[in-house]
């Protein structure tokens, strides 16, 4: 509403393209996003949009500075898991667990909730605290009566932690549930069974 028509129009095609091309052309989608904020710097859903398509481009310290910005104007805990993820990927394990701890993280529910467990998780593997991990992630959600894409996320990095922690056969099983959840076939735990039951034998 604030920009003018023509603008807004040119801002709306490229955060349209930023949007269709994030999963299968991130660089080309960052590319569109970079354009709409060129022209809309100042609205938080084109930061946000910036953010997310650098973060799938792999542009850690970009996504995070661009995901700071649209939290600055739109505030509440939203993507909160994203920014955690790109402080393990600039090397900062630790500073996605100060996120994991700080008070927006409390707000989360649902599957924000659990995807900051995931990375606050990965995070403590990157510093070798696997024990750590596996605890982070013993939470009420971690049921297998539950399916879907967060649930299959959930156990897998579950049974992941367990496996590094040297419980194989408590992975294993997590890894089962897993395959079981994973409904769309996004998570390649059947293999990681078939892997980890190889080596036993």
């Amino acid at each position: 509403m604030s920009l003018d028509k023509s603008n807004a129009e040119a801002v709306a095609r490229h955060l349209v393209m930023a949007s269709e091309l994030v999963e299968d052309d991130p660089r080309l989608a960052l590319a569109h996003a970079r354009a709409a904020r060129q022209r809309a710097g100042r609205i938080a859903v084109v930061r946000e949009t910036a953010g997310v398509t650098a973060y799938h481009a792999g542009e850690w310290a970009e996504a995070l500075s661009e995901l700071r910005a649209s939290r600055r104007m739109a505030g509440g805990p939203g993507l909160l898991a994203v920014m955690a993820d790109c402080e393990r990927g600039l090397g900062r394990p630790e500073r996605a667990i100060e996120l994991g701890r700080s008070d927006e993280a409390r707000l989360l529910t649902g599957d924000d909730a659990t995807e900051l467990r995931i990375v606050v998780a990965g995070a403590r593997m990157d510093l070798g605290q696997f024990d750590q991990a596996v605890v982070t992630l013993q939470t009420p959600e971690l049921d297998v009566s539950k399916s879907g894409p967060s649930s299959a996320r959930l156990f897998y990095a579950y049974a992941d932690a367990l496996v590094a922690a040297g419980r194989i056969d408590d992975g294993v099983k997590w890894f089962l549930n897993s395959a079981a959840a994973d409904e769309d076939g996004e998570t390649d735990a059947e293999e990681r069974v078939e892997e980890l039951s190889g080596g036993g034998q």
